[in-house]
């Protein structure tokens, strides 16, 4: 039997197409076809299930034929490493591959995808308790913890090398780098690096450890370094200095740091005497009262524009940017407003212990000492004045001091030696402002991203190695946002934003594009925007199945699902060949 297919054309009409099942004989010498069945109006697809059946093909049923022998997330892990090859680092963290690069190419993987311990990473990449095919890809699968340790005391003798490469890659003559510092909270009390200082992650009693970081002005991290944690963040600027010039060997570069880091002192003791060095910083707040007093600022320039140019004698062959920003005046008149009201609390609650019946305050040291500790927490106390004896205790609002500190509300000025042929009056703030990028990589690195916190290593080196390796995984993160942004809810057109802005110093805007994906939640080509983290998400759906044969031990293969038009659009902006890597 077989399936015959009939074909009938009316004269200048549609084809139509008939399936019948039929049988032949010979008879008197000649093959005739006897008709069993008519089958056309069955689908397609079953149409065809017959036609091959009756040309002897056998079938079974897919979940008799094949069995899923194991099936792992992958389609993260391909675009991190793809990534990582693009930016060719194993090539920058040694020229031939070894078992320590790929261990510590592992470990900055981890960090994109999954931070944890190294005990974890160990579980997850080994064959038989593998969470993804990080391991298979990057042949670590028989890693011990104990190894990638060791892979951690491999990479670190080689940090100068590889952020030389990376400066080498990302700087030039010219460039404007920013500079800051952060700390972070340490686990145990053995590490010569943990001491105290001032807590930036609000982590009282904690040990903790800084470490400074140097990047592009577009925010991309060239280089890092561990300090003990009770460093003052202007001492660390020296180090800085020399790795710019001596070790990348730029002869010009301007360094950007805020108004904390380079100090008076910086400036004079490290900046200027380095040829071919500029900077860009700010004033403090009492070094602004001095030029309203002095009266090389006046605040009537501000009643027409938000944005000045001045010069001092105080700051000889410096340039000067004023700059008033409404809506940093409203939120200091804010803060101030709240912290007064604290601060008027608490020196309530002392001038009510000096007049309690039942044990009184008494004495004009003890009060005093009550009062300053008390008011220490609230940093009013510049703002109020006070009479105490030994058996009383008065105060007031200090109403000039108030005054003269509102009027500079939303005002900052920006100082810089670099000239105005090089860097204009609106190039200086965008360039200062530019700091809120290193301020976003801390927070990438020290939150929900990278997790470098907290940190339980007990050896120095581990720890530098450790923060090395971080800073390493946001590199590649870095380059992957800025990939992906079209897809992710990030201003892929950052240009247009700044052009419809009246002012560098106003609040920055969005661009068009942005405010679109934000307000539907889908992109130009209707897909769903993401954040960086429900993508990789998405894409860890893109997964590679081990396929066996049913019966057939020795008859194994792998298959990946194939991404869907999303996943797909991912790995082009990535530069991904393909999701098989």
């Amino acid at each position: 039997m077989h399936v015959a297919k009939i074909t009938s054309r009316p004269a200048k009409g549609k084809a139509y197409h008939s399936y019948l099942v039929r049988t032949s004989f010979r008879e008197d010498g000649k093959v005739k076809h006897r008709t069993l069945a008519n089958i056309t109006h069955l689908p397609p697809p079953v149409i065809e299930l017959v036609t091959q059946a009756l040309k002897g093909e056998t079938f079974l049923a897919p979940s008799e034929a094949i069995e899923i022998v194991r099936s792992l997330p992958h389609g993260h892990v391909a675009a991190v490493v793809g990534t990582l090859n693009k930016l060719g680092l194993p090539a920058l963290l040694a020229s031939r591959k070894s078992p320590e690069r790929q261990r510590a190419l592992a470990m900055i993987v981890q960090r994109v995808l999954f931070a944890d311990s190294k005990l974890a990473l160990a579980r997850a990449v080994a064959e038989e308790t593998a969470t993804s095919t990080l391991g298979a890809m990057l042949g670590v699968t028989d890693s011990t913890e104990d190894e990638f340790y060791e892979a951690m005391d491999w990479i670190l003798p080689r940090q100068d090398r590889i952020e030389d490469k990376l400066a080498g890659r990302h700087l030039e003559d010219g460039a404007v780098v920013l500079y800051d510092l952060t700390s972070t909270y340490f686990e145990g009390r053995t590490c010569p690096l943990a001491q105290f200082g001032y807590p930036r992650d609000k982590k009282k009693g904690k040990l903790q450890v800084e470490f400074g970081l140097l990047t592009t002005k577009e925010g991309c991290p060239v280089a890092v370094e561990v300090f003990e944690g009770s460093r003052d963040d202007p001492t660390t600027v020296a180090s800085q200095v020399e790795k710019l010039r001596n070790r990348f060997g730029l002869k010009r570069v301007v360094l950007v740091g805020d108004r904390g880091m380079l100090t008076e002192a910086r400036i004079r003791e490290d900046l200027r005497p380095a040829e071919g060095l500029s900077w860009v910083t700010a004033l403090r707040a009492p070094a602004i009262q001095g030029l309203v007093e002095r009266g090389d600022l006046q605040l009537s320039l501000f009643d027409e524009t938000d944005l000045g140019e001045i010069t001092s004698t105080e700051y000889p062959g410096e340039r000067l940017m004023v700059c008033k920003n409404p809506l940093l005046g409203d939120e200091r008149a804010r803060k101030r407003k709240a912290l007064l009201q604290v601060a008027e609390r608490v020196l309530e609650k002392i001038a009510r212990a000096t007049r309690r019946k039942k044990n009184p305050l008494r004495g004009e040291k003890e009060i005093a000492f009550r009062a300053g500790r008390d008011m220490a927490r609230s940093k009013m106390s510049k703002h109020f004045t006070h009479e105490i004896t030994d058996t009383s205790f008065t105060w007031e609002r200090d109403e000039d001091s108030i005054a003269r500190e509102s009027a500079l509300d939303g005002i900052y000025v920006i100082r810089t030696d670099v000239p105005e042929d090089e860097l204009s009056t609106e190039e200086t703030v965008e360039t200062y402002k530019s700091l809120s990028r290193v301020e976003r990589a801390f927070r990438c690195m020290k939150t929900v991203d990278l997790l470098v916190r907290p940190i339980r290593h007990r050896l120095e080196d581990r720890v530098r190695a450790h923060i090395f390796l971080c800073m390493l995984a946001f590199h590649v993160d870095w380059h992957m946002r800025r990939a992906l942004a079209p897809i992710l809810f990030e201003d892929h057109e950052k240009e247009e934003g700044r052009k419809r802005r009246a002012s560098p110093v106003a609040k920055a805007k969005r661009s068009k594009a942005a405010e679109e994906k934000a307000k539907t939640k889908r992109t130009e080509d209707d897909e769903p925007v993401h954040s960086f983290r429900t993508l990789l998400q998405d894409l860890a759906t893109v997964t590679r199945n081990r396929i066996r044969i049913q019966g057939r031990t020795d008859a194994e293969f792998e298959l990946q699902t194939n991404p869907t038009a999303g996943q797909q659009h991912a790995f082009d902006l990535l530069g991904v060949r393909q999701a098989i890597m």
